[in-house]
């Protein structure tokens, strides 16, 4: 049995609400900047971890978008391709991405096939990491055969 880090369950909370949002700040800023989906599901992997090491990998499977990790990267790559579809209305090959903009009245809002794609690789990086990540954890948790307690008799 591991012993409860009163600290590490204090500052959990606030940290993994800190660190999604930075995660979605890199996902969105990958666009015009360098980031994107990939390196922002990494940084998704870290909260899900830090919530596992604080309150175990089962509470952090149940924090999961859809509660499951195979799930996620499974709507994830549902999202990469589905982002490839528009191009192929317009006559262009799969994967081929089109921009666009919303106009708002004071400002416009850019869209685009590529943020899409980018959700995509983010969530399926975020299930599958986190899901790996999460086994380990809990493989190191679970005693093994020669350290379990004798049974009394």
């Amino acid at each position: 049995m591991n012993p409860r880090l009163v600290i590490l369950d204090v500052v959990a909370r606030p940290l993994y609400v800190v660190v999604l949002l930075a995660s979605l700040v890199v996902l969105l800023r990958g666009h015009n900047e360098p980031g994107g989906g990939f390196i922002a599901g990494l940084v998704a992997v870290t909260a899900s971890v830090l919530w596992a090491l604080a309150h175990g990998p089962a509470a952090a499977e149940a924090r999961l978008p859809f509660r499951s990790p195979l799930i996620l990267s499974a709507v994830g790559v549902a999202l990469g391709v589905v982002s490839g579809l528009p191009a192929l209305l317009f006559g262009d090959a799969f994967l081929t991405h089109l921009w666009g903009a919303i106009p708002l009245g004071f400002t416009e809002l850019k869209v685009s096939t590529v943020l899409v794609f980018d959700v995509g690789v983010y969530l399926c990086v975020w299930g599958a990491l986190a899901g790996y990540a999460l086994s380990l954890l809990e493989a190191d948790l679970t005693p093994a055969d020669d350290e379990r307690p004798e049974p009394r008799r």
